[in-house]
């Protein structure tokens, strides 16, 4: 049965809202994903999704960037419609977001650089091979892998290695948009906070706008802006953390507040701390 919506103050639009969703309808067959979701970005914010299995997370994803056709509604990105595109529209706009894929999706026959060269060749087919494995190299450099991995395969690197090389192929093109879709799956605590780390600074190095699926509360914390939930076929609820302990749904409570919602708040909390311990201790010295 459906829950009631949190009481949170009604999301406001700007025209610089890089993705803009009203009234999507998503269903195969006679199965429902999504009725009447509607859902803005703004532009510079990393947005965290998150909702239990089955609320289609990923199919939203996949329905924003054009791999999915909705049975309605309307999503416009980049001030562009997306359900209205034809083909030969399309083009421009892909170019202009990067996908990092759960499981990094990488070609296993090509290394990683030349996986990072895929997008570019597809839409500037005029660049040279010298210039294409250059802006490889310094793509696989910016996802922070070593310089040697440009010539490796994925069945040479680590699971983190691999979200890295989907994730320098993600920026081949200097996006504007970056989707990704459970991008710490899979990883141990350590790796999962360097990635988090990296995105962030990506974020900020670049002026990036990220959709960001995950199950990950510790990367919810760490680096999100505001955070989406998703149930009952639609956005329940959209805002920052704080403001969603605010409510009573009992999904955003049961996850916010369960054993590890607690934990990773308690985990943030420390950090903060420690931080301003450092904080006061330079001011001291200086």
């Amino acid at each position: 049965m459906d829950q009631p919506a949190p009481h949170l103050p009604a999301e406001t639009g700007d025209a610089t809202d890089p993705i803009v969703i009203e009234g999507l309808v998503n269903r195969f067959g006679d199965h429902v994903i999504h009725r009447d979701l509607s859902l803005r970005v703004r532009k510079g914010e990393i947005l965290g999704v998150v909702g239990g299995s089955g609320t289609g997370k990923s199919v939203l994803m996949r329905s924003i960037i054009g791999l999915q056709v909705p049975a309605a509604g309307s999503i416009t990105v980049l001030g562009r419609s997306i359900t209205d595109a034809r083909d030969d529209d399309d083009i421009d706009i892909r170019a202009r977001w990067g996908v990092l894929f759960q499981g990094g999706a990488l070609f296993s026959t090509l290394t990683v650089g030349e996986n990072v060269e895929v997008p570019l060749r597809e839409f500037y087919p005029e660049l040279g091979d010298a210039l294409l494995h250059e802006i490889a190299a310094y793509k696989v450099m910016l996802s922070g892998l070593p310089e040697e991995a440009v010539g490796k395969y994925p069945a040479e690197l680590s699971g983190g290695m691999k979200k890295r090389a989907g994730l320098a192929r993600a920026l081949a093109l200097d996006p504007e948009l970056l989707f990704l879709d459970e991008p710490t799956a899979g990883l141990d605590p350590i790796g999962a906070a360097a990635f988090d780390r990296l995105t962030r600074a990506l974020q900020e190095t670049l002026g990036l706008t990220v959709f960001l699926i995950t199950h990950d509360l510790d990367t919810l914390y760490e680096i999100c802006d505001r955070v989406a939930v998703l149930a009952d076929g639609r956005v329940i609820a959209v805002g920052t953390i704080p403001e969603l302990l605010a409510t009573d749904h009992p999904w955003i409570q049961q996850y916010f507040n369960g054993p590890r919602g607690r934990a990773a708040r308690d985990s943030r909390a420390r950090a903060g701390a420690a931080a301003d311990m450092v904080d006061k201790s330079a001011a001291g010295g200086a």
